[in-house]
């Protein structure tokens, strides 16, 4: 399954690679592409492509939603029972799809590649901050990766239609995995410069990471108990608020400490009053959350094995 956008003249070459390492497995398949709202006729290609060969088929989506759509939107009409993600800008190598085959008859459920050589001739640039992003997230989320962004991924059908991806959470997509009892494992992969066009990636894409990092987090841990994260926080903030009004009402009264020129009550209040408030939101919290999965009659928990 191949996310498409703005990436005419690298498709056809792609193709050809693909075909040709995919006829040399003896399996049967097909090649997904999903045109994620390209402007530069990426569409046409993908038709030329369609019309001759059948095993070709190609989603056009409306607009352009991101990465993250078009993955989970290829990831639910692929029709395998294996799934092979990879990027149609040529920089991941079709030769690496038997590797990641042979890794996944293991056992596995999800395979991921690791560029090994990506921006090696960059490093400070772009290899040190790759590093430390890579670093950052194995240290929060618990599960050691050295690439958490390659597109180039091995999944089984089970465990692909389970996951629901939003916002930038694509590069998430091991943790998630992970939360549902996925056996996941590592392998080397070739990295290759982009054959045309220009990568889509820069600043606004790490500030998005960084918050859907928090998203992941808060939903892996608390969806189903909010109230834990806000209520501690308000727990926490109403009794310094509280401490802090009590001291300067004694201050006040049996002191006889003038309050008139002292911001300090209006801060000792204030934290009071955010305090409650983040109280009443976990509260809010819990309440949506019991009508979220009781209305879709949603489990809380995910069964691996029945025997």
């Amino acid at each position: 399954m191949v996310p498409v956008f703005n990436e005419r003249d690298n498709l056809a070459p792609l193709y050809s690679e693909l075909t040709g390492v995919l006829d040399s497995l003896g399996r049967s398949w097909e090649l997904l592409f999903v045109d994620d709202g390209s402007t530069d006729q990426s569409d046409r290609v993908l038709r030329e492509l369609k019309a001759k060969d059948e095993r070709v088929r190609a989603l056009r989506l409306a607009r352009n939603f991101g990465q993250t759509a078009a993955l989970a939107c290829g990831l639910r009409h692929a029709r395998g029972d294996l799934v092979i993600t990879l990027d149609a800008d040529g920089e991941n190598d079709p030769a690496d799809i038997p590797s990641l085959l042979n890794t996944i008859d293991q056992g596995y459920d999800l395979v991921v590649g690791w560029r090994v050589e990506r921006w090696r001739n960059a490093y400070f640039s772009r290899k040190l901050p790759s590093l430390a992003a890579n670093f950052l997230i194995s240290s929060i989320t618990g599960l050691k990766l050295h690439d958490y962004g390659c597109t180039l991924k091995a999944y089984r059908r089970p465990l692909a239609e389970q996951l629901r991806l939003y916002g930038e959470m694509h590069r998430f997509v091991p943790f998630i995995a992970l939360e549902v009892g996925a056996r996941i494992a590592e392998l080397p992969v070739n990295f290759r410069p982009r054959r045309a066009g220009h990568s889509k990636y820069g600043l606004s894409r790490v500030i998005r990471t960084l918050l859907d990092l928090i998203t992941v987090m808060f939903l892996s841990g608390y969806s189903t108990r909010p109230i834990q994260v806000f209520g501690t926080i308000g727990v926490v903030l109403a009794v310094l608020g509280g401490l802090w009004t009590a001291m300067l009402v004694f201050e006040k009264v049996v002191l006889g400490f003038s309050l008139a020129q002292r911001p300090a009550l209006l801060l000792a209040v204030l934290l009071l009053v955010v305090g409650v408030q983040f109280i009443s939101l976990g509260l809010l919290g819990e309440m949506l959350t019991r009508i979220y999965y009781e209305s879709q009659d949603k489990p809380t928990y995910v069964v691996k094995e029945e025997f």
